[in-house]
């Protein structure tokens, strides 16, 4: 089976497992994703849902953000981890906004990734997410499962987001990050038990 014959039916298959792709994030604009996105650095999602309400009731804006004291910050987004640097990076790029782009998120790659605590991946997910520019954010499920399938060497995330993009078309790149994601979380874990990894298995079997 070549990877593209492989990648066909992962897209198949997947397409028929999630055909609704949810947003794992809880958010309401551009700039609350960037912030949900941010936290999850290192942090479940599940943990960022239950942390950004309170935040957002206090500062839903780059505009109210700066207002609220770096501790302030970290006091609330303490339980995501990290939280002096997040919290750091939340106030400073939130003056960036303003300074920069009169409060509002950049939709490029490049001005997005030049904000504090935002590197290509965060930067991916915003543009897929917020603005439905065609990306393809690699996180640790995706890397594992395109490893496990044998569709890329798995060397680093990078190698793994260049090679996802050639072998899938641009225009299933934002749904079918997530659907990666999705099976990730429910049927491939990092550890353990993979009985229920139907692709994998299927992906990477000898043909007789």
């Amino acid at each position: 089976m070549t990877k593209k014959e492989k990648a066909a039916y992962v897209v198949e298959q997947l397409e028929k497992l999630y055909p609704t792709t949810p947003i794992p994030l809880d958010h309401t604009d551009a700039f609350t994703l960037l912030i949900a996105v941010l936290l999850s650095a290192q942090c479940t999602d599940e943990r960022v849902n239950k942390v950004t309400p309170h935040l957002f009731k206090l500062a839903n804006n780059p505009f109210d953000m700066v207002k609220l004291s770096v501790t302030d910050i970290e006091n609330i987004v303490r339980p995501c981890g990290l939280s002096p640097a997040k919290s750091k990076n939340i106030h400073r790029l939130s003056e960036m906004l303003i300074e920069k782009y009169n409060g509002e998120v950049p939709a490029s790659f490049e001005a997005l990734e030049e904000l504090p605590g935002v590197g290509h991946k965060t930067a991916s997910v915003v543009m897929a997410q917020a603005f439905g520019v065609p990306a393809f954010p690699v996180d640790t499920h995706i890397h594992r499962l395109m490893t496990r399938w044998k569709l890329t060497n798995g060397k680093n995330v990078e190698q793994t987001e260049k090679d996802a993009k050639k072998l899938f078309p641009e225009e299933l790149w934002n749904k079918l990050h997530l659907q990666i994601i999705f099976y990730g979380r429910q049927y491939s874990p990092a550890r353990g038990d993979l009985s229920n990894d139907f692709i994998t298995q299927f992906v990477t079997a000898k043909k007789k």
